[in-house]
């Protein structure tokens, strides 16, 4: 973890009984598929993290988050919701789609984010904010490295001035290895979205069961295999993608949040095992004890 993040102490971290977890995409889950046909994410591995902390059904966790929505949409639908929840905690993670449409200014997007999360403050105890990921590495998104350090810097300075603890994945370099992003290169895969949730907890107070920037095993991989599997991408996500923005339509059309109400958080053993699944980058036998 970055040496200037904020964090919070352990003893604040064990004392968060409710969170609620406020943003787009990346927040809901996409691209960590579940059981049952919704997403995980690693906003649903950090709940089981905390709740870990609590008495058993002590927890309570929503999850407002949706799919494509833009930052003025995430502070028109899900900030009132999340201010009259008034969780002990709120993720807020917005602003990305903004910054990924072409000619967005991320000063202008950073302007809206600080009045939002000075109003989440005045009704939330701790608002954790989330920096942009450093996307050189990823082919979609390299290209936008500028404007996301730009508005990465804003949420920094942000969260000074609010004094909230800081997700920062720009520091995250596990993350910028193939395997922590999904087929279509825009979400995490499994093992990123639990490599995000550890280092959360981490920034939280909380003890993880691994270490979130753990080295990946080592993978041989052919410029056969680069280039078959950039055919694909483009076939089957690249070119949707285009059609989607060309249309004006969003992933999350007729999307509702997932945990609409801040609700006890049962844990099932299948999601416990989720955190930190067997085959993934970051090894460690249990969440649990």
């Amino acid at each position: 973890m970055a040496e200037d993040s904020k964090k919070i102490s352990s003893s604040e971290g064990g004392s968060i009984g409710s969170y609620a977890a406020v943003g787009d995409s990346f927040t809901e889950g996409v691209g960590d598929p579940g059981p049952d046909g919704t997403f995980i994410g690693w906003a649903d591995r950090l709940a089981v993290l905390l709740s870990d902390r609590r008495p058993e059904h002590d927890f309570r966790y929503a999850n407002l988050a949706v799919r494509g929505r833009l930052l003025d949409q995430i502070v028109a639908e899900q900030v009132p919701r999340a201010k009259e929840l008034g969780p002990d905690l709120v993720t807020f993670c917005a602003g990305g789609n903004d910054i990924l449409r072409p000619g967005s200014d991320p000063d202008a997007v950073a302007e809206r984010y600080a009045a939002a999360v000075a109003d989440l403050k005045e009704s939330v105890g701790t608002v954790l904010l989330c920096t942009g990921f450093d996307t050189r590495g990823i082919p979609v998104l390299k290209h936008l490295r500028g404007k996301i350090a730009t508005y990465t810097a804003h949420v920094r300075a942000i969260a000074d001035r609010y004094d909230c603890p800081v997700l920062d994945l720009w520091s995250l370099r596990s993350v910028q290895d193939r395997r922590a992003w999904s087929d279509d290169r825009l979400h995490l895969s499994p093992d990123g979205h639990t490599r995000v949730a550890l280092r959360a907890a981490q920034v939280l107070g909380l003890d993880v069961p691994a270490d979130p920037d753990q080295a990946w095993p080592p993978e041989v991989r052919s410029a056969a295999d680069t280039r078959r599997e950039t055919i694909h991408w483009a076939r089957e996500h690249l070119v949707p993608w285009i059609g989607r923005r060309l249309r004006g339509e969003s992933s999350g059309d007729h999307v509702t949040a997932k945990r609409p109400e801040l609700a006890p958080f049962e844990v099932d053993a299948a999601l416990v095992q989720a955190v930190v699944p067997p085959q993934a980058g970051v090894r460690a036998p249990s969440v649990l004890p």
